[in-house]
């Protein structure tokens, strides 16, 4: 399988370390708690592009290609592809490095969708870049 060689694909967004706590009876990683660290990683991006608070408004294309350990640190990767009038889609990669030293490898992608909202929670335009 090709879907967890090569390298990450945009930014480091977190990193995080999966604890005992986040584990299932099997001793995997559940695959809620990843979606989580997606979440969060997509989040920080969208907001720092929106300049401001964002929420997530869909998880599309979500696959789950190898279970995280307890002890992998989990590393997230957000792509910007498109922005809208108020709205932002990110490409999310999570990359566990094995056992905190081990190899890295691919373990969940999935595209989010953020919009941009003001204070009182109401859609709000994503500003121009800056410098443009």
């Amino acid at each position: 399988m090709t879907h967890h060689q090569g390298d990450p694909r945009g930014e480091l967004s977190i990193r995080t370390l999966a604890m005992p706590a986040d584990a299932n009876p099997n001793g995997d990683i559940f695959g809620g708690w990843v979606l989580a660290q997606m979440d969060i990683a997509g989040g920080i991006a969208a907001g720092q592009r929106a300049r401001g608070r964002v929420a997530t408004v869909a998880v599309d294309a979500m696959t789950f290609h190898l279970p995280v350990y307890v002890g992998d640190v989990l590393c997230v990767y957000a792509d910007l592809e498109r922005i809208g009038r108020t709205s932002m889609t990110l490409w999310l990669e999570a990359w566990a490095q094995r056992g905190r030293v081990g190899d890295r490898v691919r373990v969940t992608e999935g595209r989010f969708t953020f919009v941009a909202i003001d204070d009182a929670g109401t859609p709000r335009p994503v500003p121009p870049e800056e410098g443009t």
